[in-house]
């Protein structure tokens, strides 16, 4: 059965809220009522773990942990675990302070916590309890890293003392003694999130929304995940990368990117059956009902960069895991509901796999207008297994694409979407959700038709990014209305269990 859906991406750093963050308190499940209300059945969030250098949430420490900065403090205050006086704060309204904000929330953190080891119930230490043995894959070498982390700021893990670095049996047993008390710290936060996201996602369930998550194809090098297994990452003999990730010099880049990750030992990762490919997925899927898997190309072939390297400019293409990976996921998992992220520069060979594996690619309508009618991200030419976006986080909003377009581009727009004078926007939106594609989704900011000094990302710049919010006075009344309709006549909606290769 042919299952059309829309939906919107929005962070949940960027819902309103008092405490200086969007969290997964009561304007997440306002939110929720709006989509419901809006005719959408899908939520697409970035990724939900914790963020990393410049805020982004695709570096961050842990790719199986939670934010701690969405954790809501109206439940830990509820709960008589925070006083209430200690959350009167004022932060801007409409952006994220990260460096105001976050050394606050984690102080809120830690206070919780202690209000959690004097007064929690029995039943609180239990649930816990529960939750924390059901997390062992990941929970303890990620408590451990980031007391470790923290011990020994502003260093590297490579950097910290050779046996820790390493990993010495005796070492790491001494430092969980000592820092008994801080990886209690960690597993609280982490059992807050979790705790609280499902909370979140089973009322979005109730209200006929499916939670879209995002899957970073790399890990971040200083992060729980290559400490704790060295052996799967191309490295040195002292943890350092000898190669890292990033995509070859093109149209837009002389000198490609150079991202940084280290990149995966799939030689290794292949004798267990890609057992922590297992894992990792199998934790995004309790998470979300839906992944976005970000770079797929680098599943059937990826650049190599050594890692001396300043630029991306003297990489190679080494081949990836490819159906063997996709493959041994599936019989471990069952039928994988995956959005393969194929932007870019694909080859025969990346368009192979993602049809072998069933997986709609992407299509987004602001990269449709700069050649002619044969352009594949023109409606006309998308095929049903398709999920399209007027615009991801790394685009502009449509007002500001519109402002910066060629003449060409404009002019073809006009034609194309017979715009006489009508709103761009959703004009692009209309096309979007008319379109043969099973899934539509936007960006929130172009529901709200907000203009390019909203974005959310700017990729290739390292400032100023991740940061944005909104407040509900700008979502105006008739906007829900607007988009109900054109959902409705475009006949995306309904609420069943998604099957994105039916």
């Amino acid at each position: 059965m042919d299952l059309r859906r829309a939906g919107v991406v929005l962070h949940p750093t960027s819902l309103p809220g008092p405490h200086g963050s969007g969290d997964l308190g009561p304007n997440a499940y306002y939110f929720v009522d709006w989509l419901n209300k809006a005719g959408q059945t899908l939520w697409q969030t970035l990724p939900l773990g914790p963020v990393g250098p410049g805020f982004s949430p695709y570096m961050g420490s842990s790719v199986f942990a939670g934010n701690p900065m969405l954790v809501a403090f109206e439940p830990l205050a509820d709960r008589g675990w925070l006083v209430a006086e200690s959350l009167q704060v004022t932060f801007d309204d409409v952006k994220v302070d990260y460096p105001e904000v976050l050394p606050w929330r984690m102080a809120r953190l830690r206070e919780a916590f202690s209000g959690f080891v004097a007064r929690a119930t029995p039943q609180d230490h239990e649930a816990q309890a529960q939750w924390i043995a059901s997390q062992q894959v990941w929970l303890e070498d990620y408590a451990l890293f980031m007391a470790l982390d923290q011990a020994h700021a502003p260093l590297l893990w490579p950097q910290w003392p050779s046996p820790l670095a390493q990993r010495e049996p005796q070492a790491l047993a001494n430092a969980r003694l000592e820092f008994a008390n801080e990886l209690a710290f960690w597993r609280f936060v982490q059992w807050q999130f979790d705790s609280q996201w499902q909370a979140l996602k089973s009322y979005a369930h109730s209200k006929g929304v499916l939670m879209v998550g995002d899957l970073p194809i790399f890990v971040a090098h200083h992060g729980a995940d290559c400490w704790a297994r060295p052996d799967l990452y191309l490295l040195d003999a002292s943890g350092q990368p000898r190669v890292v990730a990033g995509v070859p010099p093109d149209f837009f880049s002389s000198t490609g990117q150079r991202w940084g990750n280290p990149l995966y030992n799939w030689e290794t990762m292949q004798t267990d059956g890609y057992l922590w490919w297992v894992e990792r997925v199998r934790r995004q899927l309790a998470l979300a009902d839906v992944i976005r898997i970000d770079h797929f190309r680098g599943f059937m072939d990826y650049w190599e960069i050594p890692a001396d390297e300043p630029t991306a400019v003297k990489g190679r293409w080494q081949n990836g895991p490819g159906d063997a990976l996709f493959d041994a996921l599936t019989q471990a998992l069952g039928p994988l509901p995956i959005i393969a992220e194929d932007l870019g520069i694909i080859t025969e060979a990346v368009v192979r796999l993602r049809e072998r594996t069933g997986f709609p690619g992407m299509r987004v309508l602001q990269f449709a207008f700069s050649g002619d009618a044969h352009h594949p991200f023109l409606p006309h030419n998308f095929e049903p297994n398709t999920v399209v976006y007027t615009g991801t986080h790394d685009n502009d909003t449509v007002l500001g694409w519109w402002d910066s377009c060629s003449d060409h581009e404009r002019a073809f727009v006009q034609r194309y979407l017979d715009l006489e004078g009508a709103d761009v926007t959703w004009a692009l939106l209309r096309a979007a959700s008319m379109s043969v594609a099973r899934l539509s989704l936007c960006q929130f900011q172009d529901i709200l038709e907000l203009g390019t000094e909203h974005r959310m990302n700017v990729p290739g710049t390292t400032s100023g990014c991740w940061t944005w919010r909104f407040s509900w006075d700008w979502v105006a009344p008739q906007a829900s209305v607007k988009l109900a309709h054109i959902t409705a006549a475009s006949a995306r909606v309904g609420f069943e269990r998604l099957d994105l290769a039916a």
